[in-house]
């Protein structure tokens, strides 16, 4: 199988990485100075799973041909439409993209640009993020990765992925419910997103200050309502490690849209957040402490904007 990967940040550079290292065809679609940078000196991984430095091939914008038989769509939400327009090329009808995308909003706009019936569904469950230094961070040991088709069906394109990944050390899944799996993990992202971000700290800290398991249950149980009303009721396992996992003294874990946050740079406000509050308002559902957040997040944008930070 020939993939494509859109960059070789904290998600591209770690799941493609992986499959370079499994010797999969694999090429990253970069911008000159991270090929200049991988040229000099591979694609670096430092993960508790094993340390990598892998010789990459890199294409950039200009060069980008059709030939690819799967894109790993790794990018922000609000690099949507530039990323859409990078990796137009390589979306020949041969191609299938799949988007690891947070959230489920860029698939309407995925479906409409390129065909719904070139668009899996795709999770990516890791905490990853790019250096400074250009090395990829795998922060812990989860490193899983979910795909399928969101009409549940099988296909050869999906095996033949399927089969890549098998070769290397990451944790996959081929889902029969794509769709399902993406719900689940939008349920319990835009808590941890929420949550953080509006406490400005991570899960154990939150969970030590009066109230704060209380507003993570709160969001966490609004988010499921959510889901379910969507079709998409979170499974019982699934609910039980969110549950754990947020309300965790001792968890020193954030969402990645804190970091960015505190970094000073873009946040995925209303792909997440923003998603789940309309969501919560069209069903009635109690949406106090998205609200909030969601508040917290613009209002974060806007002094961002007007250049106040």
């Amino acid at each position: 199988m020939n993939i494509l990967v859109l960059g070789a940040g904290g998600i591209g550079g770690y799941f493609g990485g992986r499959l370079a290292e499994a010797r999969i065809d694999t090429t990253f679609l970069v911008r000159p100075r991270r090929r200049e940078q991988i040229a000099r000196e591979g694609l670096v991984i430092e993960s508790p799973h094993g340390d990598a430095r892998i010789e990459a091939k890199t294409v950039v914008a200009e060069e980008l041909k059709p030939g690819y038989d799967a894109v790993l769509f790794t990018c922000k939400a609000y690099d949507l439409d530039s990323a859409m327009d990078a990796i137009a090329p390589a979306m020949d009808g041969r191609a299938v993209l799949v988007p690891m995308l947070n959230g489920i909003a860029h698939l309407e706009r995925l479906d409409a640009r390129f065909g719904a019936a070139n668009v899996m569904g795709g999770v990516a469950q890791i905490n990853a993020t790019l250096r400074r230094d250009g090395v990829v961070v795998n922060g812990d040991k989860l490193h899983r990765i979910i795909f399928g088709e969101r009409d549940k069906q099988a296909t050869p394109r999906a095996q033949a992925l399927a089969d890549a990944f098998a070769r290397t050390i990451v944790e996959w899944k081929l889902s029969p419910d794509i769709m399902q799996d993406m719900w689940e993990k939008v349920v319990f992202l835009s808590a941890l997103a929420a949550g953080t971000c509006l406490f400005r700290g991570n899960v154990g800290e939150i969970n030590s200050a009066p109230g704060g398991t209380e507003a993570m249950q709160r969001l966490l149980d609004a988010n499921a309502k959510i889901a379910t009303a969507e079709g998409f009721a979170p499974r019982a396992q699934p609910m039980e490690a969110f549950r754990e996992r947020l309300t965790d003294r001792s968890g020193n874990w954030s969402a990645s849209m804190l970091r960015d946050l505190e970094g000073g740079g873009q946040v995925e406000a209303d792909h997440i957040v923003g998603f789940m509050l309309e969501r919560a308002r069209r069903h009635g559902i109690d949406d106090t402490v998205l609200s909030l957040a969601y508040t917290h997040l613009r209002t974060y944008e806007a002094r961002r904007a007007a250049g106040r930070l």
